[in-house]
């Protein structure tokens, strides 16, 4: 039988990623041949496509299916047939797999490594040893020791101390591995499976310091440890104090979990454990957590525990303290405190304080209750956010007795100061030609004697820049009439004068005052006669207020009664006035061989010219006595938010003088060429005025001449102002002015009415004096430690010691081969009455503050002072500091007046640990 077979089209398909993928696929299509040619062709082909390996790993694979021939020519077709079908089934290649096994590689990275003394191979047992400041690298492990052995049979590396000449042991090993270090005995570390056992381990978490005996790392990310001790100290095989523990699941970077903890001070075990404790590690800059209170008690609260809340971490921008004090006779006080920041944009923060203090019991005469706050917001802006506009705020207020009284403060700068002051403004400026500005500002002013409260809420400034309307076209400002300019200004008020029983109540609103003020300054400036500059200037104001007064006799009870009237009303001024001055150059020479070369005496006296009209027509009249009708002229405008305007003109000529003085001196350092300047007196100031309107009974036409002048002594470290009161006219028996000069009573040219000197001195063998009491000059108070420093309870861990850097240096042989640290502040206040012949001395005190170093680890500081008038010691305050290493010991004293306290504390530094502390007080019943 002859068949037709036609060869369509050949398919071979190879691939090399595995060798059992080897396969060759034929299509046949039916021709006309013999059967001897068909097998003869396939053969050849099968030869020529096939690959042969001496190895080969293959999976099962069923072979190739028969082709069914047939006699007609058709389409190709590929017949399935089963696998037992063996007479047209193409062979597969039937090469054993080979049972030889590939060998297993060294680890899976590149190792680095290197020895000083030698580093051995042992191919026998598999070992490499590098001996003498032998370092390894593998991928993220350094490992840097005595010895280290490796197994490369095991995946594992020893690594361990050795011995010295002296048979001391040296190189420590230091194990690395991403951001964790340890510094153990010993370790044995697995790379495969990141197992390790580390002998005496060292490591450092934030400020935790860690040693263990036995240490076993699970993986990356946790280690149990056995015999640990965890530490702020410095040095954590000798620490001042540690947590001893025995069971610990440590989580780098994140946590550590202990059973039995117990606390152990200078190795002595204390009764202080825990059966478990929790220590946060985290690497974030602050975490959200509990703050645990501290214990006390007070003779008239009872027992409290104080400061105790919770700190809200809420973002990297902002966070929230809460804290709350409780008394057992039912007072509480609560504290809330943001800080906020933006970077590039604006920064602040603010606290509210609340307090509800019960002195006392219900019942007793000395039973009291009141309520008491304060709120300080602080907030700036940078500038580089937007160069046009800024807002700032600056805020302290609340009641006026809360420094004085309150249960958590002890803060004497700020009890002893009068005022609290606010600000909060935004400013902003348009560039338009010419450029204009506006600013809104709310003020707050309090005096905490009298408790009354001045308040703008909100005041507004507007201004457009001066425009010059007959400068030319070069620019120029040159002449009277070049340099005439004028402004447009606009001031607005929403006033509030109020007290504490009646601030933010819907009387202090009442009473508010309202009014706006329009302003057109015109001025010039010129030269005269060459060295004299002169002036002009008028000035014309509008002015709108929404209050204004009518007074009336009412002859039933013979009073003026005085009514408000609610209604828009306004009045307009104007006023002019020059000035001329000059500045005088002279110089004294002395020659240059002298100490002192010379003087330089700088003068710039002045005389200016005022003048204001009447304005006589807002005046109205009203009759205050019925038998006899005297009228009595007033304004409706008085009392008004801007005044009232004047019912007399005013034609008043003013004198002053301004006096520097200044020297060159040879300098003592002889290599120096240039001779030295020194300033005398910075200012010495003459002023005084003439009133062509005096009428020589109630008005003296020459006004009292007032004396001022400063300098400085020592470096600038000594500062001495002084001022003094010159009448020219006398007295009578009575105390009253005469219309008549002093020199012309038998006097002298001048009566001294009254005269002041204030000193202060800051000097040190320490260098230039740091300013503290930061929160102290927040609330009002002075920012040197001149009355005490500021010790507010909530913040116990202010310390002298806090900015000193640790040094390896021995600091005891330093100290006593040098002098003692020291620094003091002393200020001192003279005041000179003479208005009534009385010549006495009103004020005589001085302040002193003082801090040394006792000795490296003792600090202590007294500040008091003494009045000489009242004879008797001012305020003093006694505090002492114990730098402890890992804790810090205080002990402030004030021993008598109004604020006599107490207060020790001791405490862990570290910010961790900041709730293990003891406070004890004793705060004056206030």
């Amino acid at each position: 039988m002859q068949l037709i077979i036609f060869a369509k089209k050949l398919y071979v398909s190879l691939t090399c990623q595995k060798t059992s993928h080897t396969f060759t696929k034929i299509a046949f299509k039916p021709l006309h041949t013999n059967l001897f040619n068909i097998v003869l062709v396939s053969f050849f082909l099968t030869l020529g496509c096939g690959k042969v390996y001496s190895q080969e790993i293959k999976t099962p694979k069923k072979p190739l299916p028969a082709v069914k021939q047939t006699d007609k020519p058709s389409a190709p077709k590929i017949d399935t047939v089963k696998q037992k079908d063996n007479t047209t089934a193409v062979k597969v290649d039937t090469v054993k797999i080979d049972s030889i096994k590939p060998k297993k590689a060294f680890l899976d990275g590149k190792v680095k490594y290197k020895a000083k003394d030698y580093a051995k191979i042992d191919q026998k047992r598999k070992l490499i040893t590098l001996y003498n400041e032998a370092e390894l690298y593998y991928k993220d492990v350094e490992l840097k020791s005595g010895i280290i052995v490796l197994d490369y049979a095991k995946d594992e590396v020893y690594a361990g101390r050795i011995k010295d000449s002296t048979g001391t042991l040296i190189q420590y090993p230091n194990f690395k591995q991403g951001a964790s270090e340890v510094q153990p005995d010993s370790i044995r570390f697995n790379f495969k499976t990141k197992k390790a056992l580390i002998f005496n381990s060292r490591t450092e978490q934030g400020e935790f310091k860690i040693k263990a005996a036995v240490t076993k790392k699970e993986n990356d990310s946790v280690y149990f440890l056995r015999g640990a001790r965890f530490t702020t100290s410095t040095d954590v095989d000798n620490p001042e104090y540690y947590f001893q523990t025995n069971k610990v699941k440590f989580v780098p970077g994140k946590k550590v979990v202990t059973g039995l903890t117990n606390m152990v001070i200078a190795d002595v075990p204390t009764p202080l454990a825990l059966p478990f404790a929790y220590f946060p590690m985290s690497e974030e800059k602050s975490v959200s957590g509990i703050i645990i209170p501290s214990y006390n008690d007070s003779n008239t609260r009872g027992f409290s525990l104080q400061n105790g809340g919770y700190y809200f971490a809420l973002s990297d921008n902002y966070d929230l303290t809460v804290l709350a004090d409780y008394y057992t006779n039912g007072s509480y006080a609560m504290r809330f405190e943001s800080a906020y920041a933006q970077r590039y944009k604006y920064r602040g923060n603010i606290n509210i304080r609340f307090e509800n203090l019960i002195s006392s019991e219900r019942g007793y005469p000395d039973y009291s209750k009141q309520k008491i706050y304060n709120i300080q917001w602080s907030h700036s802006k940078d500038t580089k956010s937007n160069p046009n506009s800024t807002f700032s705020a600056s805020v302290n207020m609340g009641s006026s007795k809360y420094f004085k009284q309150s249960i958590n403060q002890a803060n004497v700068g700020s009890n002893l100061n009068n005022t609290l002051s606010s600000s909060i403004s935004y400013n902003k400026t348009f560039n338009t030609v010419p450029q204009a500005r506006i600013s809104l500002t709310a003020t707050h002013s309090q005096n905490t004697q009298t408790e009354v409260i001045n308040m703008t809420l909100p005041s507004l400034q507007a201004s457009i820049d001066r425009v010059y309307p007959f400068v030319g076209k070069d620019g120029i400002k040159k002449g009277f009439i070049k340099n005439i300019n004028l402004q447009y200004n606009l001031s607005g008020k929403n006033s509030f004068v109020t007290t504490d029983s009646l601030f933010f109540k819907p009387q202090m609103f009442k009473d508010a005052q309202i009014g706006m003020q329009h302003s057109i300054p015109l001025s010039t400036n010129f030269k005269l006669f060459k060295y004299f500059s002169a002036g002009a200037s008028t000035n014309y104001q509008e002015t709108w207020v929404t209050k204004t007064i009518n007074k009336s006799y009412d002859e039933n009870t013979n009073k003026v009664q005085t009514t408000t009237v609610n209604g828009f009303d306004a009045f307009r001024t104007y006023n002019f006035s020059t000035n001329l001055g000059t500045t005088i150059y002279g110089t004294f020479n002395f020659g240059e061989d002298k100490k002192i070369q010379s003087i330089r005496h700088v003068m710039r006296p002045s005389v200016t010219y005022a003048y204001t009209p009447s304005f006589e027509k807002y005046y109205n009249t009203y009759a205050v006595d019925a038998s006899g009708r005297i009228t009595t002229e007033y304004t409706r405008f008085e009392g008004g938010i801007y005044g009232a305007p004047g019912k007399e003109n005013s034609n008043i000529v003013g004198f002053s003088l301004s006096n520097t003085f200044e020297a060159k001196v040879r300098d003592s350092d002889s290599t120096k060429t240039e001779p030295k300047k020194i300033m005398l007196l910075n200012n010495l100031n003459f002023s005084t005025s003439y009133n062509f309107n005096a009428d020589g009974k109630q008005i003296q036409a020459w006004q009292p001449l007032l004396v001022s002048g400063g300098t400085q002594f020592f470096d600038n470290k000594m500062n001495v102002n002084f001022g003094a009161v010159l009448d020219p006219y006398a007295i009578d028996n009575s105390g009253a002015k005469m219309d008549k000069f002093n020199i012309d009573n038998g006097g002298s040219l001048f009566r001294m009415t009254s005269a002041n000197v204030t000193l202060n001195y800051s000097f040190s063998n320490k260098g230039t004096k740091e300013q503290k009491n930061t929160q102290s000059q927040r609330n009002g108070g002075r920012s040197d430690d001149l009355f005490g420093t500021n010790t507010d309870l909530t913040d116990s861990r202010n310390s002298q010691f806090a900015n000193e850097k640790e040094d390896d240096k021995d600091v005891i042989t330093e100290f006593f081969n040098s002098k003692l640290p020291w620094d003091m502040t002393m200020a001192y206040s003279l005041t000179y009455s003479n208005v009534n012949r009385e010549n006495k001395i009103t004020g005589n005190s001085i302040m002193i503050s003082a801090n040394m170093d006792i000795t490296p680890k003792w600090k202590g500081g007294v500040s008091t002072g003494y009045d000489f008038v009242q004879k008797g010691v001012t305020f003093t305050q006694f505090r002492f500091e114990r730098d402890l290493l890992s804790w810090r010991m205080a002990f402030n004293w004030q021993p008598m007046g109004t604020n006599s306290n107490w207060n020790f504390f001791i405490g862990i530094k570290s910010g961790v640990l900041s709730d293990i502390k003891w406070n004890k007080r004793s705060v004056s019943n206030r």
